[in-house]
């Protein structure tokens, strides 16, 4: 069982694993894109999310966790740099875009692009408020008593019904007896 190993195995152990996650993320904010595979693309989505909030607090403890978390203090840097500069300032996430390229011819594995997204947020458009419209007003509703009393007419309507189709049933069941003293024979 796999009791508190959430996450993909990408196909190795955990040490390669985790590694595989580092330099992915790594040459990711070195080029701004790269080209892999959609299980690992989305696998290392929540860790550059991650880092770029790091970078956002942009105090000395945030920094130490990014560099502990890519190995590398100039990328840190150049990120905590970035953001500092305003590239992510106006998202509250979803830092990353995954594009689908297509199969691999080879094993047939699915391929993206994964890019980080450096457009603004356009923020959408305040709804109108709707004009109220003016309907006629629905005539008054019958009054309780009458509605009772077309119910008590109803059912006796429907008792009558229930009856002829009770009656129509049991010769059936009889007629369904011969045939299995019949078939005793």
């Amino acid at each position: 069982m796999r009791h508190y190993k959430k996450g993909r195995k990408l196909g190795t152990d955990s040490s390669h694993t985790k590694a595989i996650k580092r330099s992915l993320v790594a040459a990711l904010f070195a080029n701004d894109r790269i080209k892999t595979v959609e299980a690992r693309a989305k696998e290392i989505r929540p860790d550059v999310d991650k880092i770029i909030t790091w970078a956002k607090k942009g105090d000395l403890h945030s920094r130490r966790l990014a560099i502990a978390a890519l190995n590398d203090q100039e990328l840190v840097r150049e990120i905590f740099e970035k953001v500092e500069q305003g590239m992510f300032a106006d998202r509250k996430g979803g830092y990353t875009r995954i594009l689908k390229l297509g199969n691999r011819k080879g094993d047939c594995s699915s391929i993206v692009i994964m890019e980080l997204v450096t457009e603004p947020v356009h923020k959408k458009a305040a709804p109108k408020p709707a004009a109220k419209k003016t309907t006629a007003k629905k005539p008054a509703a019958k009054k309780p008593a009458a509605k009772k009393a077309d119910s008590a007419k109803a059912a006796p309507a429907e008792k009558a019904e229930a009856k002829p189709a009770a009656k129509k049933a049991a010769p059936k069941k009889a007629a369904a007896k011969p045939k299995e003293a019949k078939a005793e024979k």
